[in-house]
């Protein structure tokens, strides 16, 4: 069952080797996530990841990769179905490994959960469809096994003077819209995120948000914000939230 999640981006510069310098943004980024993470694997040492990318994929342990595409061969694996990770220590890195699966693998290793799998949705998924993919996790995921869920995906990229596409007025809402149901676990709040609007804005982590939202629904449970953040360095939104199970 799930036993926790942990909302975070996946920007490369999470990986200390990828940026120039001690910039305290980038920083404070990663200090952010870390935090996060290493409370998912105290509820779950074993993950199950959601992010977006060009096509359905799913990934799983011992698959390893590098981050050698950004600059800097950093490697990492989603560890192994076993107790130790000599299966992943051994794994070639396969080069074409998406991002989100690379950044779990690099959270995984920093914070010692013991393994990851990985489904990458379209980006452009529908939010219906989103809906229906986050209630087959949950499907999947029911037991007692304990499992921590992992969202990865940023929000929009065209914040102000530095951002990476131009700049849009309309961030600024939108963004704030993701923060304020994260904040909240609102389910309708995410499930009600424009995907049209989410791709004028280069906001990748709307159908991962959406296919959590699904899951959480199917889940049954009641949930809150145990916290969420949200930093918006270098034009970029970054969310970082965690939810947890209401118990009596």
């Amino acid at each position: 069952m799930i036993s926790r999640v942990a909302v975070l981006p996946h920007p490369p510069l999470l990986v200390p080797e990828l940026v120039g310098g001690d910039d305290p943004d980038a920083a404070e980024v990663r200090a952010a996530c870390l935090a996060a993470a290493t409370s998912l694997t105290a509820a779950a040492d074993h993950w199950f990841v959601i992010g977006a990318g060009e096509r359905d994929a799913r990934i799983e342990p011992p698959a390893a990769g590098t981050f050698r595409g950004f600059g800097v061969d950093v490697r990492v694996t989603l560890g192994s179905d076993t107790d130790t990770d000599t299966d992943a220590d051994t794994a070639s890195p396969d080069p074409a490994l998406p991002l989100p699966a690379l950044v779990a693998g690099w959270l995984r290793g920093r914070t010692a959960a013991r393994r990851a799998t990985v489904r990458v949705v379209p980006a452009d998924l529908p939010s219906e469809d989103c809906a229906a993919a986050g209630a087959r996790i949950a499907a999947e995921l029911a037991g007692e096994a304990p499992v921590g869920l992992l969202v990865l995906g940023d929000g929009s990229h065209r914040h102000g003077e530095r951002s990476v596409g131009r700049p849009d007025d309309r961030a600024v809402a939108f963004d704030g819209r993701v923060a304020e149901a994260l904040a909240a676990a609102d389910l309708d709040g995410l499930l009600g995120l424009d995907a049209r609007l989410a791709a004028d804005l280069g906001a990748a982590g709307r159908a991962p948000w959406q296919v959590l939202a699904g899951a959480v629904r199917a889940d049954g449970r009641p949930w809150r914000c145990a916290g969420a953040r949200l930093l918006v360095p270098f034009g970029v939104a970054y969310h970082v939230a965690e939810w947890e199970p209401v118990t009596a």
